[in-house]
């Protein structure tokens, strides 16, 4: 199986630590982030995505913003940069050791940050990354 995600979503998952929007969407990101950990390839799509399905019941789902929309662009153009690939619409890869590495070094160093522009959960990450990923349910490189 893919796992489908939207671009920012490639910065979500680095620091996903089993919070949340709500119960429902908490307990879908553990799943999804299993299935990245377990080596599942990814396919980078337009608009909502695996990540997003709980909230898309919502009446008003965040999903659908333009705001969310401009950070997935420069979230693929900055995670294009770090890992030296395209990072468009079909594109598929595995998030192996190495490129989870480089990605969590580039987001703790201010790299991706651009990808995060505007959102909620900016200073949570940030404090996930300051402790080394040591939270995050993808588990970090112990080397």
């Amino acid at each position: 199986m893919t796992v489908r995600l939207r671009p920012h979503h490639l910065l979500c998952i680095l620091t996903f630590a089993g919070r949340g929007y709500s119960p429902a969407f908490t307990d879908n990101l553990a799943v999804i982030a299993g299935r990245l950990a377990a080596g599942e390839d990814i396919e980078i799509v337009e608009g909502p995505d695996d990540i997003c399905a709980p909230l898309l019941g919502e009446v008003d789902p965040h999903c659908y913003r333009s705001s969310v929309n401009e950070r997935d662009d420069r979230a693929a153009n900055a995670v294009e940069q770090v890992l030296r690939r395209p990072i468009r619409l079909g594109e598929r890869f595995a998030l192996s050791d190495e490129r989870i590495g480089r990605l969590r070094d580039a987001l703790a160093s201010g790299r991706l940050r651009s990808g995060c522009g505007g959102c909620e959960w900016h200073d949570l990450c940030s404090s996930i990354a300051e402790q080394n990923y040591r939270e995050a349910a993808i588990a970090p490189d112990p080397s």
